[in-house]
């Protein structure tokens, strides 16, 4: 990249995209239609970038980088608080959301994220349906907690939200069976994967939807995405607790739970959890650890399409 790389940072709204060119300084506003972004991508294109970043917004980022990907520009779609953490940095606290996209250029230009393939769209599909799950087990979650403590006159109500609820879960589940069974990739992976003691359904259809870097990146690589690596906390000669920070924390979630049933019937993670805490590690350290050898082992199998072997792990 010379001197004169052209870098474009794109502020996405439900309404509108705010758009900033680094180095030039260009900064334009348009309405965030179909037909508007159709007619940015030419526009864009006709720049040259070396980096077009947005921030994850909800998923409303997802068809703009999709059509910036398709038409073959190097897109990066960014963790907003890395973004806002890097505005402060230079001294800039106000935010607007053209100030937001020119933001996002310098920070195309600064730190130079590294583009990744984007989902296709059988795999947002499965994320959107992975996604729904999470929502749907987390309403069934409190309003079983609000059972609980409700006024009698509330309960019938409230039962028969939760009985709805458990239908529409199961009814999810279905389809999230039906997509990986029509899939022979995914059906293969996902048989991969489940081979693992510790592995169920949930956690594996996660990884597939959430997280489909596994088995293409290294071990320091994919632990970092995740958030289970351990960030150095030391200055001078003090030396701080290691810590996990960051990463995906949808897929976290659903892999610290897959580790809980793991270190109970997984003989692997069961002596490797075993070995943590016979030398003083604290349950939560040593859990975390797991977690890491988990998602290591998971990679390596991914990466080299090897069933589980309690013996290679």
């Amino acid at each position: 990249m010379g001197p004169q790389s052209v870098y474009v940072g794109i502020d996405v709204a439900k309404a509108t995209l705010d758009v900033a060119v680094h180095p030039t300084g260009a900064r334009w506003t348009t309405t965030h239609t179909e037909r508007e972004v159709a007619g940015l991508v030419p526009r864009l294109t006709a720049l040259d970038p070396a980096l077009v970043v947005l921030e994850a917004t909800g998923g409303l980022e997802g068809p703009l980088a999709g059509a910036l990907a398709a038409a073959g520009l190097p897109v990066v779609v960014v963790n907003p608080r890395q973004v806002r953490d890097f505005a402060k940095a230079t001294g800039l606290l106000a935010k607007t959301d053209a100030l937001d996209a020119a933001v996002l250029a310098h920070f195309a230009a600064a730190v130079r994220p590294t583009p990744r393939p984007l989902p296709d769209a059988a795999t947002q599909t499965l994320a959107a349906l992975v996604t729904r799950r999470r929502q749907l087990v987390e309403m069934l979650t409190a309003e079983r907690n609000r059972l609980g403590s409700a006024p009698r006159a509330l309960r019938a109500e409230i039962q028969a939200h939760i009985t709805w609820l458990q239908r529409r879960l199961g009814r999810l589940d279905e389809d999230l069976n039906q997509a990986i069974r029509t899939s022979p990739v995914w059906r293969a992976q996902d048989d991969l994967l489940q081979s693992v003691p510790g592995v169920g359904p949930v956690l594996s259809r996660t990884l597939l939807a959430s997280l489909p870097e596994l088995g293409r990146l290294n071990r320091k690589a994919i632990a970092a995405l995740v958030g289970v690596a351990p960030l150095n906390r030391d200055s001078g000669t003090f030396r701080g607790r290691r810590m996990i920070w960051g990463g995906r924390a949808a897929v976290r979630a659903v892999l610290y739970m897959g580790t809980l049933v793991a270190v109970r019937h997984n003989p692997v993670l069961r002596a490797f959890y075993q070995r943590l805490r016979g030398v003083g590690k604290l349950p939560k350290v040593a859990l975390t650890a797991c977690m890491r050898k988990l998602l290591t082992i998971l990679n390596a199998m991914m990466k080299h399409q090897h069933r589980w072997n309690p013996t290679h792990a």
